[in-house]
C-alpha cells in the first residue's frame, strides 16, 4: 500500500457513550507499547493536550516509544472551557486560548519532527435556531486559522469536518465547506483530513471526496472506519460500506497519494488492540483485492462507464 498506517491512540484506551463505558483505561505508556506490538504500525497520532500534557510533560514518553508520529490531534470539545464552542467561542479570550492550542501543537509536532496537526472543531456549530450569529461565526474561525497557519508555515494544519456531534450543525460538516474555508483562510498549510466515517454520515462518495481534495492540493490525511450513514459509529472498514470502501482505496493508489492514514476504529466488544490489527489486515487484503481484480481492469470499467461489468468482475474476482 502507498500509504502509511496510523494508530490513534484513542482507540487502544477507555471508551464511552452516553450508556456505558467500554474497554479499559490504559496509560499512554501502555497505549504506546501496545501500539509497537501491532502488526503493520507504522506511528501514532497522539492527542493534545489529553495525551501529551498542557506543557507537553508527555512529550519524552512518546518520543521514548521509539514510534513515528503521523500527526498531533487537537482536542477543542472536551473541557468544560469549550462548552460553547473553541474557534467561534463569542468570548475572544477562548478563541485566543484555541489558537494558542494550535501553536502549541505545532510545536509539537515540529518536535516529533512531524509536519501536521489535525483538528476537529466539532464544537463549533449550533444546535437551534438563532442560537448563534453566523456571520461572526465564520468571521471568527477564519481569524483563528489565519492566525494559526502563519505561525508555522511548516506545519500543516489538517482540518477533519465532521455534519454533527457534539453540536446538531457543525460549522464545517462536509468536504465543500471545508475547501471553501481553507481558500477563505488562504493558507498553503491548511488542509483537509478526510475520514470516511464522516464523508458517508454526510452523504458523500467518499472516493469522490478524495478526489476533490487531492486537485485542490488539500488532502493532507484520511482516517479509515465504517457506518451506516446514520451516526458516526466508528466501525471496522468495509465491514458496511464494502464498494465504497474498496473504491476510496483505489483512487488513494489512483491517485498516487502517499500520506498517512489513520484508523479511527472503536470497538465495544473484544480486544480493542486485536481490532486495530484486524484493521489494517483488512486494509491490505483490500489492496490485494484491487490487483486481484485487476487495477487496470478497474480503470477500465470506470472509463467505460458499465456498472453491470464492473459489478460482475469485482464479485467474480471474490469467488
Amino acid at each position: 500500500m502507498p500509504i502509511r498506517n496510523s494508530i490513534l491512540l484513542g482507540t487502544l484506551g477507555r471508551y464511552a457513550d452516553r450508556f456505558h463505558e467500554y474497554q479499559k483505561s490504559r496509560s499512554l505508556a501502555e497505549r504506546l507499547e501496545i501500539a509497537k506490538r501491532i502488526p503493520r504500525t507504522h506511528g501514532v497520532e497522539p492527542v493534545y493536550p489529553q495525551d501529551l500534557g498542557h506543557h507537553g510533560e508527555h512529550v519524552q514518553t512518546v518520543k521514548d516509544s521509539g514510534l513515528a508520529i503521523s500527526a498531533v490531534n487537537v482536542n477543542l470539545k472536551g473541557e468544560d472551557i469549550f462548552r460553547n464552542g473553541s474557534f467561534t467561542n463569542p468570548d475572544a479570550a477562548i478563541r485566543r486560548r484555541s489558537v494558542d492550542y494550535l501553536k502549541t501543537a505545532m510545536d509539537m509536532a515540529a518536535d516529533f519532527g512531524a509536519d501536521m496537526l489535525s483538528v476537529c472543531p466539532l464544537i463549533d456549530g449550533w444546535d437551534y435556531a438563532f442560537q448563534v450569529e453566523y456571520d461572526k461565526q465564520w468571521q471568527w474561525l477564519a481569524e483563528c486559522f489565519r492566525e494559526a497557519t502563519a505561525y508555522r508555515p511548516d506545519v500543516r494544519i489538517s482540518i477533519e469536518y465532521k455534519a454533527y456531534e457534539v453540536r446538531n450543525r457543525i460549522v464545517l460538516p462536509n468536504m465543500g465547506r471545508t475547501l471553501h474555508f481553507c481558500d477563505v483562510v488562504g493558507a498553503d498549510n491548511l488542509g483537509v483530513t478526510m475520514d470516511v466515517g464522516h464523508a458517508l454520515i454526510a452523504g458523500e462518495t467518499p472516493a469522490a471526496e478524495i478526489c476533490i481534495a487531492h486537485a485542490a492540493g488539500r488532502l493532507f490525511y484520511i482516517h479509515f472506519n465504517d457506518n451506516d450513514r446514520g451516526a458516526d459509529w466508528d466501525m471496522l472498514p468495509a465491514s458496511v460500506n464494502f464498494w465504497e470502501t474498496l473504491e476510496a482505496l483505489y483512487y488513494v493508489r489512483k491517485l498516487g497519494w502517499d500520506g498517512w492514514a489513520a484508523y479511527d476504529v472503536f470497538t465495544r466488544s473484544g480486544d480493542n488492540a486485536e481490532a486495530v490489527a484486524a484493521t489494517f489486515e483488512i486494509m491490505e487484503n483490500l489492496d490485494k483485492l484491487i490487483d486481484r481484480i485487476g487495477f487496470d481492469t478497474l480503470k477500465g470499467l470506470s472509463q467505460e462507464g458499465i456498472p453491470a461489468r464492473a459489478f460482475n468482475s469485482m464479485i467474480g474476482a471474490l469467488l
